[in-house]
């Protein structure tokens, strides 16, 4: 009421997280110059901001698909900046959705001029959340598993997968939850650091994860032409051992993983998969920060010695997908990702790669911003995850697509 600007998203104020929108300003001044401010609080009460300095059309109209930002944040046109572009107030601290029942609401604003305080012109909130009209979530505590499965509206049938987090534990399921969103009937699944998971497990045993696939296998809505899995760092390595040596999987998706078994041993029938070996005197911690830089931990991969903690992944009758970023500084999972193509392509498998310039290790799904340093929740170090805000974004979104174009084509 009485703003002198109206500010609109489109097609509407209340999206999916991983829909794009169209932002527009109505009006202001002929050439006018604005400051747009997008402000969202996290579930622990943490503000994450962006903002970016524009200028009015002829017409008194600000459109983000065609204006450039002139400064600020980001510059240039980006349609999404205000979103990929949201930084804490607090250093160091991860957008993560811990409850995908409630939304994000993200508050946009549009001030006067290109200056420091100044006054409001107009205003509107973009409610983006993470589950689809009518996904049901249903807790999962059956055995010895603790998940969280998703399920699609209608009777199906659909795709089923299997989606892991990395070392940091807990049971994540916003990914999930937007995988559902999309028509996949998806389990997020916890295997370490979770309820009565130890947080360090001295063992994970693959029949775990085997009572996960016959749990999805079950449910009368998955189709029964196979499953997926798909896993981000420690995940990444668990969804190709999982492709390898359980049965029943169609498709796996590795994102900054590895092609060894990393941190844990892997037990499986009458075999242990030892880990890949490792020295944490190789870490470099920086004095000032206390930032821990990891990507050399990791003995030579291409060291025979270690060999035999690989993910014999070429037999495998699985399709894969591996997907990494070149600025990944957590470890060297572009690295990893060429032994395991090369390995499959030996073999005359097929197989999909891609690697972004300019992304870190936690490629996440769209729009969710670059987190570069955080606390490893298990360490309880701070990490150095690596990542170019821009790029980083760019690599989100055309990940994102082709993930679900993978899983959509094998299953």
């Amino acid at each position: 009421a009485g703003m002198a600007a109206r500010v609109s998203v489109l097609p509407s104020p209340r999206c999916l997280f991983d829909d794009p929108v169209q932002i527009r300003v109505a009006g202001l001044q002929p050439q006018q110059a604005v400051t747009l401010r997008a402000s969202l609080v996290d579930e622990s009460g943490e503000l994450f901001q962006a903002h970016a300095l524009y200028r009015a059309g002829s017409s008194g109209e600000l459109d983000l698909s065609r204006s450039p930002a002139l400064g600020g944040s980001y510059l240039g046109v980006e349609p999404m900046g205000l979103l990929w572009a949201l930084q804490s107030k607090t250093p160091h601290k991860r957008l993560a959705k811990r409850n995908v029942l409630t939304p994000f609401c993200v508050d946009l604003e549009v001030y006067e001029g290109h200056g420091t305080v100044s006054r409001l012109l107009g205003k509107c909130t973009n409610e983006r959340w993470f589950l689809g009209e009518g996904v049901k979530r249903i807790s999962v505590r059956e055995g010895r598993l603790r998940a969280t499965l998703f399920l699609p509206p209608g009777p199906g049938p659909f795709p089923g997968l299997i989606d892991l987090y990395g070392s940091g534990g807990g049971l994540i399921e916003y990914r999930a939850s937007l995988l559902a969103s999309r028509g996949f009937v998806t389990l997020a699944l916890a295997y370490m650091s979770f309820e009565d998971i130890p947080a360090m497990p001295d063992i994970l045993e693959l029949s775990y994860f085997e009572e996960a696939v016959k749990f999805l296998q079950k449910q009368q809505q998955v189709k029964d032409t196979g499953i997926g899995v798909l896993g981000l760092s420690k995940g990444g390595d668990l969804a190709l051992s999982i492709a390898t040596f359980l049965p029943g999987i169609k498709a796996a998706v590795s994102i900054s993983g590895s092609s060894f078994n990393s941190f844990i041993p892997l037990k499986g029938d009458g075999f242990t998969l030892p880990v890949h070996p490792y020295d944490l005197g190789r870490m470099k911690i920086s004095d000032e920060s206390g930032l821990v830089d990891f990507s050399d931990v990791l003995d030579d991969h291409t060291d025979p010695a270690t060999w035999d903690c690989r993910i014999p992944v070429e037999r495998s009758s699985a399709k894969f997908l591996f997907l990494s970023g070149l600025d990944d500084m957590n470890w060297k999972s572009d690295l990893y990702c060429q032994d395991a193509v090369q390995r499959l392509q030996q073999h005359g498998r097929e197989v999909e790669f891609y690697s972004y310039s300019g992304a870190g290790h936690l490629l996440e799904p769209p729009y969710l911003p670059l987190c570069k340093v955080s606390i490893h929740r298990v360490l309880g170090m701070l990490v150095h995850w690596g990542g170019q805000w821009r790029e980083h974004a760019k690599a989100q979104e055309d990940a994102w697509r082709r993930i679900q174009a993978f899983f959509w084509q094998h299953l």
